[in-house]
């Protein structure tokens, strides 16, 4: 089934993430932060992944989308974008990031928004010699 992650995701925006998943057909679940220890595979319900690790803590807001579909998943990013209810750091769950943490994986997801937030104002800068 089609779900959603929510880590640290304040309760307003939250309830406007329930409301667009629930309209799309997807199961929204907020994670708590004692759980932040555990590999994405086990947040989603997939069997056989171990249990916590020692890295657990991370402040960023962060929505894991896993099994949606293509309706969904651009159902879901527009209407984050016409409720006004960004989310900075968002991922979809792959086989690679299933054995991270949430804070494995919002370290990498804030070094690619930083790498391209600077490739960005690099191509907006002063035209170089």
């Amino acid at each position: 089934m089609a779900q959603i992650l929510l880590f640290n995701i304040p309760a307003p925006k939250a309830a406007v993430i329930r409301a667009l998943a629930a309209r799309l057909d997807v199961s929204c679940r907020e994670i708590p932060p004692d759980r932040f220890g555990r590999p994405l595979g086990a947040l989603t319900g997939r069997p056989g992944f171990p249990g916590a690790s020692a890295e657990a803590a991370f402040a960023d807001e962060m929505l894991v989308m896993d099994g949606l579909g293509a309706p969904q998943f651009h159902g879901l990013l527009d209407g984050l974008r016409q409720s006004g209810a960004p989310v900075a750091l968002k991922a979809v769950v792959t086989g690679q990031n299933l054995f991270w943490t949430p804070a494995q994986l919002a370290r990498e997801l804030s070094a690619e928004r930083e790498a391209l937030l600077l490739q960005e104002r690099g191509r907006s800068g002063p035209a170089r010699a």
